[in-house]
């Protein structure tokens, strides 16, 4: 089994919670709270810049070229992709860069960024890799899952650009190459370095579904008592 494949299989119960969430729910039938919409995507937008800075690290890590290019290229993807669907989104809700900019980061953000960012600083390409594969991929196959349940969700008025970009075969393609140097970089790993990889995975895993959360509450959950 390829080792990106293993890392997911092992964080299956994590992600099969995903699709259950009644964020990612509320998005498909189009019964989310636009407001509950609106905190998660600042929220996102702020994530996102740490999470180009991993794959930052991860071009600075690399030792071969091929990897280089595939950290560098979503580095690009991320700030002038992905970042256009919530550019799109906010300037559809009223919200400007620079109030996004200095909207505070809420515990759940700050901890997963934090998380992610000192795997990058202190391990090695496979790691900032294993770091940033639960992202990367557990978005399409949410959005891949909802298509499949909604059929109609991709042409919502509001939620149907969401779900279109992370369908978008351009998104799924990245990912296959992501997926691709992870096991190039875990190869000839011992059965001890990938159990390190499936636990920072699941540990990502955990975080995503925390990031749910976070929008789904707006923050109230992990903010009251800061």
């Amino acid at each position: 089994m390829r080792v990106s494949e293993r890392l997911i299989k092992e964080s299956s119960d994590i992600w099969k919670s995903y699709d259950k969430h009644p964020f990612v729910t509320g998005m498909a039938d189009g019964s989310l709270d636009v407001e509950k919409f609106r905190y998660y995507m600042i929220q996102d937008y702020l994530y996102l810049f740490d999470y180009a800075r991993v794959f930052a690290l991860g071009t600075a890590k690399a030792a071969d070229p091929e990897s280089m290019e595939i950290f560098a290229g979503y580095v690009h993807q991320i700030l002038h992709g992905e970042m256009e669907i919530h550019r799109g989104y906010m300037k559809r809700l009223g919200i400007t860069e620079e109030q996004a900019a200095e909207t505070p980061m809420s515990v759940a953000t700050r901890s997963y960024t934090s998380y992610m960012l000192n795997v990058a600083w202190t391990e090695g390409p496979a790691e900032i890799a294993a770091s940033i594969l639960a992202c990367a991929v557990s978005y399409e196959v949410i959005a891949q899952h909802m298509l499949e349940s909604y059929p109609d969700c991709g042409e919502h008025p509001f939620y149907g650009e969401w779900v279109r970009g992370y369908a978008d075969p351009g998104y799924h393609e990245a990912n296959e190459k992501l997926k691709e140097m992870t096991d190039r970089l875990a190869e000839g790993y011992p059965e001890e370095k990938i159990r390190h990889l499936s636990e920072i995975f699941r540990i990502c895993s955990v975080y995503e579904r925390m990031f749910w959360d976070m929008g789904y509450d707006c923050g109230v959950r992990y903010d009251a008592d800061t």
